[in-house]
């Protein structure tokens, strides 16, 4: 992997973790900022839209991924 790459991968691992983590504590106020056509981001969080125990559950998953991504980064 490049050392770009790398660094990319890192950046979005450090992403999924806090916006996990964001969702995990405050699950409405979150999906709430992204439902009101937000680049297309209203599609995305519909599923999450009055169902805070599901975002909570996505948010757990993301944060798990973003920590499995992390460790997979080598320094060089």
């Amino acid at each position: 992997m490049s050392r770009l790459t790398s660094r990319i991968a890192e950046m979005a691992a450090i992403f999924m973790v806090g916006d996990g983590l964001v969702g995990l504590v405050q699950p409405r106020r979150h999906v709430d900022l992204w439902k009101d056509r937000a680049f297309g981001a209203d599609k995305a969080v519909a599923p999450f839209v009055d169902r805070p125990g599901r975002r909570r559950l996505y948010a757990l998953a993301q944060i798990a991924g973003g920590l499995l991504l992390a460790s997979r980064q080598r320094a060089r």
